[in-house]
């Protein structure tokens, strides 16, 4: 199996690449904010293993993990999958950000003035489970970071988490459609009942596991679930 990473040079977003073989059809997941965009990074892992991409996965509709999707998505002619809950943000990614924020910043600097969403997009559901390139996707909604984060697990061996789960940390939930306790439900309800064994790609910073986020990371503790909500959650 072919697993590539790719951090894009704003936010350092992992755009993940998976590919059963070299000559094969694969998927990306995330692909970020890079000037003017993320294609040719992209291209060069593709072309490396004789790769063809027959569709993109995406975890949330935060612009650091949408910015490249629209024309990677638009050259290949591939759809682009979001859970039906994020699929405005492809088009309006403004929506689940402050305004005025480093994203805006970024944006003005690229001399971006409008988002479109791909031309094909597939809307996801909780629980969906399909095949892409040989690999068996289950979809699993996990609301918190933002009302349509999502999380992929890939064969039964690779959590593709998005800003959900990271190594030691979680996704923030302070922006627009981010809810601090929809996360604690998502953490208790999605997160815990996984296999210790799962190999967690994070949208952030560097792989783990389930087992090893389980034991150390202090956001998956009884203190931390079952603590009294803050005001505004």
């Amino acid at each position: 199996m072919i697993l590539e990473v790719i951090a894009a040079p704003y936010f350092a977003t992992n755009c993940w690449i998976f590919a059963p073989t070299k000559n094969s059809e694969c998927f990306i997941v995330d692909p970020g904010m890079a000037n003017p965009n993320l294609v040719s990074e992209i291209k060069s892992v593709l072309n490396k293993f004789n790769l063809k991409p027959i569709a993109v996965l995406v975890t949330h509709g935060h612009l650091d993990h949408t910015f490249s999707v629209q024309p990677f998505a638009n050259e290949y002619e591939i759809p682009a999958l979001i859970h039906a809950t994020d699929r405005k943000l492809l088009a309006d990614p403004y929506r689940a950000l402050t305004p005025g924020g480093e994203s805006s910043q970024i944006r003005a600097a690229f001399g971006v003035t409008k988002f479109e969403e791909p031309k094909i997009v597939r809307e996801l559901s909780d629980g969906e489970n399909f095949q892409i390139a040989g690999f068996d996707i289950r979809v699993s909604h996990a609301p918190g970071h933002t009302a349509g984060s999502a999380m992929f697990s890939v064969n039964d061996e690779f959590l593709i988490s998005g800003d959900v789960l990271f190594a030691g940390a979680i996704g923030r939930t302070d922006l627009p459609t981010g809810s601090a306790a929809a996360m604690r439900n998502s953490l208790i309800s999605k997160i815990l009942p996984l296999n210790d064994e799962l190999i967690v790609l994070p949208g952030h910073g560097p792989q783990t596991t389930i087992g090893r986020e389980r034991r150390s990371n202090p956001y998956l503790q009884e203190n931390f679930l079952h603590s009294k909500p803050e005001r505004g959650e």
